[in-house]
Order: structure tokens, then sequence, then C-alpha cells
């Protein structure tokens, strides 16, 4: 090939002139393909970005029905538990200890039947009563509630029946739920339960946990929860989780207060706990139940002395809506109702048996008040009923374990329990008129 160096000027021109066009034509081509993969990457680009909106859109719209949706079953909820009453009451039987069955100076006959069929099956039973007077006959006493256990029954089957009360806090509203009985009838082990056995508290907790974390993940709620303990012993209130006083000193008096706009409760120098985990409430209840009030009847070696009152007040927020609920669930286990000349109590133990005794009478004045409409409401009567008071009325949600011993012993004390609880059972406290849903 002739070197450039050795061609006339003219063939010089000439040969720069051509590999100037390559060069022309080369980039014109190079151009051309990188045009084409602009507008390609342009059209890519400009899909993408429709997909984007479009999924964006998509996932607008799937949020907005979520939402649409909780609140729709939030609504559905609330109505079912309205229709099912405002106040309901559970009879739960507990089984014959084995100190019973081996002991001849107990009667472990039974004194409870329940129907085997027909409508009353899991809502009704009878209790048979020795007559008092030798040849009198036994009086048969017919009882039926919104729900029925028998001594068989365990604590998960209990609790299924009230997971959703358990809910209704959790969505915002106030509940509360009693166990009420005598001495020794199974209050304290429906509540608590045992460590193999857990009872109400324990099995709510983690529910509202649950619940909670699966709402947080799929809907973007985060909830606040803080617990306190507190009893109510011979008409005073005593936090179960203050540090203990030092010597000499008096241990700090409760006042409660409430705010009738906002419909909360305070008590003046009560132990607030955050709490985010059933464990951590497991061990306030552990610290709780070693400093509660109890002492030994005739009717009981371990009797519960005082009101137990567990709260968890539960604050949820939703960012992406900015919709906001406060919820409130009290659980409590009530003092053992007794009668005193039965009790066998004398001097502090008389006392107690008579404070309890008179809570207990008003808490069902304040039900029966609030069935009937009354104008007033006596919550002062009663410390209990006080503490209580916005958790009683308006929307809240009540429900009430009466618990009974299954023997002919305690038949005379299980018959005036389920009588109180027939009275709570006959009550309705603004009941739902009509239903009516939209999404």
């Amino acid at each position: 090939m002739m070197e450039l160096w050795s061609l006339s000027p003219i063939q010089h021109s000439q040969k720069s002139t051509h590999l100037m066009r390559e060069e022309l034509c080369l980039s014109k081509e190079n151009q051309a393909a990188a045009e084409s993969v602009a507008e390609s990457r342009g059209l890519q680009l400009a899909e993408h970005k429709a997909q984007v909106a479009a999924l964006s859109e998509s996932l607008a719209d799937a949020e907005r029905r979520v939402y649409e949706g909780e609140l729709v079953r939030r609504k559905l909820h609330n109505i079912i538990q309205e229709l099912k009453g405002n106040i309901r009451v559970f009879c739960r039987v507990r089984p014959v200890s084995a100190a019973e069955q081996a002991s001849p100076d107990h009667d472990s006959d039974l004194c409870l039947d329940f129907p085997i069929s027909g409508d009353l099956l899991g809502h009704g039973l009878t209790v048979s009563v020795p007559g008092n007077l030798t040849g009198q006959a036994t009086a048969k006493h017919n009882f039926s509630y919104d729900k029925v256990f028998g001594p068989t029954a365990g604590q998960e089957v209990v609790f299924e029946e009230i997971c959703e009360l358990v809910q209704s806090a959790l969505d915002g509203h106030k509940v509360c739920i009693f166990a009420y009985g005598q001495t020794g009838s199974g209050k304290t082990y429906t509540m608590l339960g045992s460590k193999e056995c857990p009872g109400m508290i324990p099995r709510a907790m983690t529910q509202i946990f649950d619940s909670s974390r699966k709402l947080a993940e799929t809907q973007g709620w985060a909830f606040t929860m803080q617990a306190s303990m507190m009893e109510v012993y011979n008409e005073e209130y005593k936090d179960l989780l203050a540090k203990k006083a030092r010597a000499g000193t008096e241990p700090k008096k409760h006042t409660v207060l409430h705010d009738t706009t906002s419909g909360t409760t305070t008590v003046t120098d009560l132990t607030c706990v955050d709490v985010s985990k059933p464990e951590r409430v497991a061990a306030l209840l552990a610290e709780a139940m070693e400093k509660r009030s109890v002492g030994c009847t005739a009717l009981a070696e371990q009797s519960s002395r005082s009101h137990m009152v567990f709260t968890l007040k539960i604050d949820g927020h939703n960012a992406g809506t900015d919709v906001r609920v406060a919820g409130v669930l009290n659980l409590i286990d009530l003092a053992g109702s007794e009668r005193v000349k039965d009790s066998g109590a004398v001097g502090d133990r008389m006392k107690e048996a008579q404070a309890i005794n008179k809570s207990l009478s008003a808490l069902g004045d304040v039900i029966m008040a609030l069935a009937n409409k009354d104008k007033h409401v006596p919550y002062r009567n009663s410390k209990l009923t006080y503490l209580l008071q916005p958790c009683l009325g308006g929307d809240a949600k009540t429900l009430m374990f009466v618990n009974v011993a299954p023997t002919r012993e305690f038949a005379q004390e299980s018959l005036c329990s389920m009588r109180f609880a027939a009275k709570v059972n006959a009550c309705e406290i603004n009941p739902r008129k009509s239903v009516n849903v939209k999404a």
C-alpha cells in the first residue's frame, strides 16, 4: 500500500477526503444506532414510569380498600358485641377438688345439673339446695345466662368466648371483665390461671400484643400500652406495683379523677408501666400478687380480701390515615362474696368481709341503675364502682363471670351468687335499636 507521504498533493487530498467520508458515515451510523437505543430506552423508561404510576395507584387503591375494610370490620364487630349485649354474664363451674373428694368433712355430692339438650344447652343450669331443717325438701332453682361452662371446660374454651370482647379494647372501646363469686369458687384461677393453664388476663395480653403487631405490619398502626394494677381493700386504693415505702413513711394515698370531656380516668401517684410484650405483663402480675391482701377464713385457707383491678390503656395511631384510637381493658378479680356468719370472720376479717359485701352490693346497684336509666347512678357508694365509672356505662362493654362451686356443701353460697348474676344478666345497657352499615 502506497504511503500517504509518497502521494501527490491532489492524491493526498482525495485520499483524506475519502477517509473523512468513511469516518462521517461511521459516525452517522453510530449516531443512528445511539438514537435508536436512546429512543428504545426512552420508550422503556416511559413504560417503566407508566408501570410505576399504575402500581402506585393500585397500591393506594388497595390501601384505601384495606382501610375502608378495617373501618367496616370495626363497625360490624362493635355491632355484634352490642347485639350480644353491652353487659353479659357467663357462669363457670369449677371441678370438685381432690381435697373435697378425699375428706369426709366435705359434702362433695354435686348440687348442679346441666341440660343435655334444647335451647338451654350451654346456657342453663339447676342448683339443688338442701333444706336447712330435718325433713325439709331440697329446693331446685333454675338459671340461664349468656353462657355456662361446666367443670370440664378448659381455659382456652372459656377465653374463646371472650376474645372478641378483648378485641373491642384494641378497637378503641372501654371494656370491663369481672370475676365474681364466693370465696374458693375459682375466680382467681379464671382470671390468672397457672403457668400450665394461663387465665383470662395473660391470654388477653397475648391476643392484644399479637393483634397489634399484625396491624402494625399490615396497616401501619403504632400502639403504645400502659399497664397498672390496683386493689381496693377496705374501701381504700392500693397500688400493687408501687415501690415499698420507706420505714416510718405512710403509703401514698390515691385519688381518682374523671375527665368527663375526654372520658379518661387518672389516679394520682399510680404506677403505670409501658408494656410491649406479654412476658412483661406476666412479671407485673407476679409482682402484684405478692402484695395483694389475702387471708384465711372458714371457707378458704387463701381468700382474696380485696378487689384486684388490672388496667391496660391502649393508644393507637395510624400515620397513613391519621386515625387515632384509645381503648381501656379492665380485668377484675373481685374479692370473694360470702355470708359473714359462714365465713367465721371476726375482728379484721369481719371488717374485710363487710367492706367486700358492701362494695359488691354497690356494684349491683350501679348496674341496675344503668339498666333502669335512673337519673342518679350511685357510683360513689363504693371505691370500686367510682374507679370504674367510665367503663360501666355509655358505650362500654361489660362481662361478668359468676364462678360457683359444684358441691352441696356450698349450695347456698352458689345460689346467692347465681341470683346476683341473674339480676345482672337481666339488665340491658344501651341496647342497639337498628343496624346500618356502609362501606
